[in-house]
């Protein structure tokens, strides 16, 4: 659907609204109560101007702060006086003491206000109308993330308001380097949608990619950021995601600080970071909170268990299946004691366990969250447990899949786990029938797939490929903040340094400290 179809079905369902505001305030009036037929939230309070001058002011219920519409609009118009001198635009201006108006002059601007929560003024023989910003509506306190916590670092999320979370990067960025431009995606929704980033270290084309990308979407309606990514993202037949998404104020603005740029939508607490790579995908924030020692530890354990996510069952089946000689002889032994009285190849055992797994951790997410935890664990060990007995599976393989879970739950961010917990069935199936040649060739299959991928232009296996020497510091391990003296440079290119040389600390030098 093109946007001038897209146009045209909206202006059979409702009124011309692309006009301009009449003189007559009854005119205006009547065709703004045709486009809110049936619309019992939306709210008409007429009165007069100094006692002499019609007005009307239109708001939705629920939206608007009512109190402050009384106190500092609607009492100080009645209460006022229109002279020869002063008529009531005067007046208006004169007395209002909101202090944030505009004014308007197509019935447009006007449906679009009042659907924001602004009330409008319609002043009769008055060509203009004023849009006061007094909207105020419920919205949820700023809360840790549950799906990204940490033990040291900031609290703070995101929420569903995009004037708080804008607030939030304002706080931690102070600079007015600090660019958000705004612009509205879906025909009906009419979604506030906001490009951050800072001018002097982001690529300018990068912006101007990323501007016109989000301009080509033709849509409806945009309810959550996920709308956006898959509409923007390079390669949308890929399992791996090519946008970040995130909960996390220092997250995006540590993005932000690498020449990134962050996309926030209006309803939604996670924001989509471009572009992005596999190995920021496997990186938490806490990374460098820790003490680099402690940091380069734990993600090297994370790549580890990550490779075993992704292979280990595959690994297993091929072994049982083909590869006997690769066993020791007493593992091999006891491996096959307990395969004994299960009736089915190694494949289908590591299949029915996977899915089962995988459906108990769809299970334990959807759940409340009182019996969520309870009930995918438990369940994961009675029904193991029965499976075992029943001589359905072996004991290895619980032991497997059991493993291989622990394994996926490491990877801090959920999108890429989905990815590699998706790309595991394939690796099995190649695993059962072809042995370790077939894992050999799924490995080379997803690296060349991965080499491939680009986010927004940007290699998706950067720093590997292509290699950056100066950028592996930050990637396999994690140096010491006086190491990180240069931004990424397919991001960061244009302002590469981020802190002055030298910055090792030093007990020779500085500080009276004996």
């Amino acid at each position: 659907m093109n946007k001038q179809k897209l146009q045209q079905q909206q202006q059979q369902q409702k009124p011309e609204t692309s006009t301009q505001i009449a003189k007559e305030l009854a005119a205006n009036e009547a065709v703004l109560r045709e486009l809110y037929t049936n619309c019992a939230d939306v709210v008409y309070r007429s009165f007069l101007i100094g006692g002499s001058t019609k007005a009307l002011v239109i708001y939705i219920d629920g939206l608007s702060n009512t109190e402050e519409l009384d106190r500092s609009v609607l009492s100080s118009l009645m209460n006022g006086k229109v002279s020869k001198e002063t008529n009531a635009r005067k007046l208006v201006e004169k007395t209002i003491t909101v202090s944030k108006w505009r004014e308007i002059n197509m019935l447009e601007d006007c449906i679009e206000s009042i659907s924001n929560g602004c009330p409008v003024l319609l002043i009769d023989q008055q060509e203009a109308a004023l849009s006061f910003g007094l909207e105020k509506w419920e919205k949820r306190a700023i809360e840790e993330p549950v799906a990204e916590g940490v033990v040291r670092g900031p609290r703070e999320g995101f929420t569903e308001s995009l004037n708080v979370n804008t607030s939030l990067l304002r706080r931690l960025i102070k600079s007015p380097a600090l660019k958000m431009e705004l612009m509205q995606i879906g025909g009906y929704t009419k979604t506030k949608v906001i490009l951050a980033y800072i001018d002097g270290i982001v690529d300018p084309t990068l912006v101007t990619e990323l501007k016109a990308r989000l301009n080509r979407i033709d849509i409806d309606g945009v309810l959550e950021s996920g709308y956006i990514e898959e509409l923007i993202e390079d390669h949308p037949s890929s399992p791996f995601p090519q946008i970040l998404s995130t909960e996390r104020p220092d997250v995006a603005c540590g993005n932000l600080l690498e020449g990134r740029v962050v996309i926030l939508v209006d309803g939604t607490p996670f924001i989509l970071i471009a572009p992005t790579t596999l190995i920021a995908l496997l990186q938490s924030s806490e990374d460098y909170y820790q003490r680099s020692f402690a940091s380069t530890a734990i993600r090297l354990l994370r790549y580890v268990f990550t490779v075993m996510s992704f292979l280990l069952p595959s690994l297993y089946v091929a072994l049982i299946t083909f590869h006997h000689e690769m066993v020791p002889t007493s593992l091999l032994i006891s491996m096959a004691s307990s395969r004994e009285a299960v009736p089915f190849p190694a494949l289908v055992e590591a299949l029915i366990m996977e899915i089962t797994f995988e459906a108990l951790r769809e299970a334990g997410v959807r759940l409340p969250k009182q019996v969520g935890a309870a009930v995918s664990i438990v369940g994961a060990l009675v029904i193991g447990q029965a499976a075992v007995q029943a001589g359905l599976v072996s004991a290895p393989m619980v032991i497997v899949v059991a493993i291989t879970g622990i394994a996926s739950f490491m990877i801090p961010h959920y999108i890429a786990g989905i990815a590699i917990r998706l790309l595991r069935f394939p690796m099995m199936f190649l695993a059962g029938t072809l042995g370790l040649l077939g894992i050999m060739l799924g490995i080379i299959a997803t690296v060349v797939h991965l080499c491939t991928i680009r986010s927004v232009g940007v290699p998706y296996l950067t720093p590997f490929a292509p290699m950056k020497g100066k950028e592996l510091k930050d990637a396999l391990v994690r140096a010491p903040w006086w190491m990180l003296n240069t931004r990424p440079r397919l991001t960061g290119e244009s302002n590469a340094y981020r802190q002055a040389q030298g910055l090792k600390p030093d007990p020779t030098k500085g500080g009276d400290t004996p």
